[in-house]
């Protein structure tokens, strides 16, 4: 059984954690994987080690409703679809799809096709358009990702197989070919409590983390990095400039907010990254979405000219602030050591070791 960060013994300082320590203890939020490994056969000569996540806020139901959002990149090295609308209208509908950097193409292509489906009612008798938010990490180390692997039904697969309760981290989904610090690295996930007056709300992150280099590796403040020096991934000579991972950050919350105060939201993560020693590498793409749950409404085209929004004084918003952070942190280490040993493809036959639990003493 793989021991998590906080069974560790780490981060004792850090707020209390939901039922799960994950994602899904946000109400009606479900996860689904689609791992994909396969050896070459006489069919396909690839190697192939990726995937896809699958992020449902509002679960399966019927009834489209925006989720309010904030967009933070804190190195813009990557894509994540959607947010030019999030940035401007605050808010999204429908699911979060993470892969690798060469499948958005077609995992937006069958979100959008699961959206039609699932929305059936609301997008036959209105004129309505499907914008699913897809990011992307690149997992060309591990895998053959040139050969875009993933196909439309491993898509169906990811949403079919979306749940609530303990998830799997590690080697899965859109993380399956994943390199974090050098280490094997992948999908990782935790959650926060936070307590405003008398009232408990849910913080949660989910990461997909496959950026910094080993020198960088930072735990609890103490740089790690630098002692650990099995299965470097990168030459001394290469150190400096060949950083080449990123980072996508999702941060979900049952509290109520405001579009701009989710942005606010989403910037701290990049203070949980750098927690664990990455300064957002030149190649690398750090980010963030952050979306609340709260404030469930009909979707803007279809509803009244005049609406109500309950939200937070951002006044109180210091201990959320912090609880991105905390969650962010736990979420990479959770990746990490739930990760399992791969060789790489290129260079070729180098073995991609995971984070142990003595790594950390």
């Amino acid at each position: 059984m793989t021991l998590r960060s906080k069974e560790l013994g780490l981060f004792k300082s850090h707020l209390p954690s939901g039922k799960f320590n994950s994602i899904t203890d946000i109400k009606d939020f479900l996860v689904g994987y689609k791992t994909i490994c396969q050896k070459p056969n006489a069919s396909n000569s690839s190697l192939i080690r990726s995937g896809v996540t699958v992020l449902l806020p509002r679960g399966r139901e019927k009834n489209p409703s925006p989720v309010w959002a904030g967009f933070y990149s804190l190195n813009g090295n990557g894509e994540m679809t959607g947010t030019h609308w999030i940035k401007d209208g605050g808010y999204f509908v429908g699911p979060i799809c993470l892969t690798n950097s060469h499948n958005i193409g077609i995992v937006h292509h069958t979100a959008t096709k699961w959206m039609i489906k699932n929305y059936k009612k609301q997008w036959t008798k209105n004129h309505l358009w499907a914008m699913p938010v897809v990011a992307e990490t690149y997992d060309g180390v591990l895998s053959n990702i040139n050969s875009q692997p993933i196909t439309e039904n491993d898509v169906w697969q990811a949403f079919s197989n979306a749940k609530t309760g303990k998830i799997k981290e590690g080697n899965v989904g859109g993380g399956t070919g994943m390199i974090c610090y050098e280490f094997k690295g992948g999908t990782g996930t935790s959650s926060k409590i936070v307590k405003i007056n008398k009232t408990k709300y849910t913080l949660a992150t989910i990461v997909q983390a496959n950026h910094g280099i080993r020198p960088w590796f930072t735990v609890e403040g103490k740089n790690l990095g630098k002692q650990i020096t099995r299965n470097r991934l990168l030459n001394t000579k290469e150190l400096e400039s060949k950083e080449k991972g990123s980072i996508v950050v999702i941060i979900a919350t049952d509290a109520p907010m405001l579009p701009h105060q989710l942005k606010r939201l989403a910037k701290r993560a990049a203070i949980g990254i750098g927690r664990t020693g990455t300064p957002g590498g030149n190649n690398s793409g750090d980010i963030f979405l952050a979306l609340s749950t709260n404030n469930k409404k009909k979707l803007p085209q279809i509803d009244r000219a005049m609406n109500k929004f309950e939200y937070l004084n951002d006044e109180v918003f210091d201990t959320f602030y912090e609880a991105v952070v905390q969650s962010t942190e736990e979420s990479i280490l959770n990746a990490m050591l739930a990760a399992k040993d791969m060789v790489s493809i290129k260079p070729k036959g180098k073995l991609i070791s995971s984070l142990k639990p003595q790594d950390l003493k």
